[in-house]
């Protein structure tokens, strides 16, 4: 089986390569840095192994053109969409999957979705729905994962297109929608029906059902698994099908969710502040190595005339092998100043991880937190233990960095912090402010800011919103850049960028 070409994306063996080269200039708008060696690795991948397997294809591929961790999620989506399990109608997704997996696909196998099983789109809804739900049950108990791809076609057929026309017909008013369908179908909702199906199943082998042993444990969320599992292709084929009909590559551009490294801190999710936790240590290890070479490449000085005319007696006064006088830079001390409001909680949250991992790099490491009254939450930090998930709610609860209201109050945090905490600030010592800078109009305290510019090192701000945003509104950001300088760092890698190249040596 040949897989079908996405819409907009020639067919022909010989244009094989432009739907390549479409596949990786989607990959590049999302962040992959993917050159032409690793495209021509690519295409070497497609001469090989060409399009009989499409799953060999998506391993083929990802192992030529994917170098760093993360990027998975974004290869696959965008994968699934040029080079697509098929064109159309669920029933022809059916029958592409039956070719590649025939042995899922039996024709005596009940549970497998046939031509019989698309019902009449002018029946009834609701019996629809249950037929729907009814066989996803008895799938999800089987964990058949080609009935699954195909119940999630219908499923999208079924209750996913929007527009049309009922929407009197406006370019672009129409398409297919995953919330849509999972709305109506709910299957989150079907996991006592899956766990009655399976214990069911254990009866009739001769099994007791109700001996308590560890699957009473590990089937919920076994079933769970497999339940996130169908939404996912519930996702892939809303995505396939509007790709059908509004063009593959600008659905790519659109429809693909980012890289965990790019995702905006301002606009994460609960799920995608759990997955840019656990991004921390990798991005940790990644920033100690480069900073650990600087510190390497800092510590060669001046040339040192004497020691290189000594050596260069050895090679008849050529100085082949300069030597340098050796500096011995002392690692800095850092303090943070952090906003741990809500509307900039889930960044400090990050940036106070980040740098709990990378406290190696620092001779001191200082944390101070506010909201409108300044706190030291050192210590609250560096205690043993404790989820990262719950960091700001334990400094919310645990310091006193709110006053008589909860409003963020720079001016007055940045006071207090000059008046009892400027002893924390020296010579040596980097300053990072994290914060949007949205002071809610009141007085900015810039002679506060001023005061510890002068003592420190080097101070830097760190503001999440971009900076088309800075000066709107509440927002102080151009009184505090005209002290400080402020970057945008609105997802981890520009944060990763920025402590890679700004912290001293």
């Amino acid at each position: 089986m040949t897989v079908p070409p996405p819409s907009g994306v020639p067919s022909a063996p010989a244009d094989l390569a432009a739907r390549l080269t479409a596949f990786v200039r989607a990959l590049r708008t999302h962040g992959l840095r993917i050159g032409p060696a690793e495209t021509v690795d690519a295409a070497a991948v497609l001469a090989v192994l060409g399009l009989a397997e499409r799953e060999q294809v998506r391993a083929g591929l990802a192992a030529a053109l994917l170098r760093t961790d993360g990027q998975r999620g974004v290869f696959d989506a965008a994968f699934d969409l040029f080079f697509p399990l098929g064109v159309g109608d669920p029933e022809a997704v059916r029958r592409a999957s039956a070719q590649q997996t025939p042995e899922a696909a039996d024709p005596a196998d009940p549970g497998a979705p046939g031509p019989a099983d698309l019902m009449d789109p002018n029946a009834d809804p609701a019996a629809r729905r249950e037929d729907l739900r009814a066989r996803l049950v008895a799938a999800l108990a089987a964990d058949d994962r080609a009935a699954l791809a195909g119940l999630a076609g219908e499923a999208v057929a079924a209750f996913g297109r929007y527009g049309g026309a009922g929407a009197a017909g406006r370019p672009g008013s129409d398409g297919w929608s995953a919330y849509q369908t999972l709305g109506r179908l709910a299957p989150e909702t079907l996991l006592a029906r899956v766990l009655a199906a399976l214990r069911a199943g254990a009866a009739g082998t001769g099994s007791d059902p109700s001996a308590p042993d560890l699957a009473d444990h590990v089937l919920p969320d076994e079933i769970r698994r497999r339940i996130q599992g169908f939404r996912a292709m519930v996702a892939t084929e809303a995505r396939r099908r509007a790709a059908e009909l509004r063009g593959t590559e600008r659905l790519a551009e659109r429809a693909v969710a980012p890289s965990t490294d790019r995702i905006d801190f301002l606009t994460a999710g609960r799920d995608q502040l759990a997955e840019l936790r656990r991004t921390v240590h990798p991005l940790a290890r990644k920033l100690a190595t480069r900073l650990a070479a600087r510190r390497r490449r800092a510590a060669r000085g001046r040339i040192d005339l004497r020691r290189t005319l000594r050596r260069s007696l050895s090679t008849g006064g050529v100085p082949l092998r300069p030597a340098h006088r050796l500096r011995r830079p002392a690692r800095p001390e850092l303090v943070l100043l952090c906003d741990v409001s809500g509307s900039v909680a889930g960044f400090s949250d990050f940036t106070l991880l980040l740098v709990q991992a990378m406290r190696d790099q620092f001779s001191k490491v200082r944390v101070f937190a506010f909201v409108n009254r300044t706190a030291e939450v050192t210590d609250l930090l560096t205690r043993g233990g404790g989820d990262p998930a719950t960091l700001a709610r334990r400094i919310l609860t645990e310091a006193k960095v709110m006053g008589h209201h909860g409003n963020s109050d720079y001016g007055s945090a940045l006071g207090e912090f000059a008046e009892r905490h400027l002893d924390a600030v020296g010579p040596r010592t980097a300053v990072l402010i994290l914060g949007d800078a949205r002071n809610n109009y009141r007085d900015p305290h810039l002679p506060a800011l001023r005061l510890i510019a002068a003592r420190a090192r080097q101070v830097h701000w760190l503001n999440p919103e971009q900076p088309s945003l800075w000066g709107t509104g509440d927002s102080a950001a151009p009184d505090y850049a005209r002290v400080v300088p402020m970057h945008c760092c609105r997802n981890a890698r520009r944060l990763g960028e920025f402590v890679a190249r700004l912290l001293p040596v």
